[in-house]
């Protein structure tokens, strides 16, 4: 996930990384909060394959700074991942989240609609965050309200999703009959 998000800020413009933190503290720190132990060695070691570059800038009142940039290879990584994304980038919500912003960079609509479609698919498989058995339980077995209620939010976000995932790949497909996928 963190390499993905630094390739995909990195495709926009170059990024001093501080700012490049900042932007994946937007993205995720809410859920993931991104260290310096986690982000610089990431950067190095994207650098050491060769994706990103560093360029050193003078400072306007201190210490010169470095600036990030994509490599051709690097913007070749980043769509070659967002074409075909590991399955974990589709089951993992964070995961799916952060392709998800930067999906936009892939500039065929058809290779975006076939990740959206790959969603779709695993949407539409059963599951629950509780089992008897192999049998996923629904919100309506519980008598436990939290649970219930963590299960009916589940189901309508998920909703929500399938309705979103349709309508943006029938857009893509050129089938979208003129309606947004907001």
């Amino acid at each position: 996930m963190l390499k993905l998000a630094i390739l995909g800020f990195l495709y926009d413009r170059p990024l001093h990384g501080y700012e490049l933190r900042r932007h994946l503290a937007a993205l995720t720190g809410h859920i993931r909060p991104i260290s310096d132990g986690s982000l610089y060695p990431a950067i190095k070691r994207l650098e050491a394959d060769g994706l990103l570059v560093r360029e050193t800038e003078p400072g306007s009142a201190a210490a010169p700074r470095h600036t990030l940039h994509l490599t051709p290879a690097g913007r070749s990584a980043l769509l070659d991942r967002l074409r075909a994304p590991e399955p974990l980038d589709i089951s993992d919500g964070n995961r799916w989240t952060t392709l998800l912003s930067f999906l936009r960079h892939l500039d065929d609509p058809a290779a975006q609609a076939a990740v959206l479609r790959r969603r779709l698919d695993f949407l539409a498989e059963p599951a629950s965050f509780y089992y008897e058995g192999e049998r996923p339980l629904r919100a309506e077995e519980f008598t436990d309200p939290f649970r219930r209620g963590l299960l009916f939010t589940a189901r309508a976000t998920t909703e929500a999703e399938v309705t979103w995932l349709r309508a943006a790949a029938a857009e893509l497909d050129g089938d979208g009959a003129g309606e947004p996928a907001n």
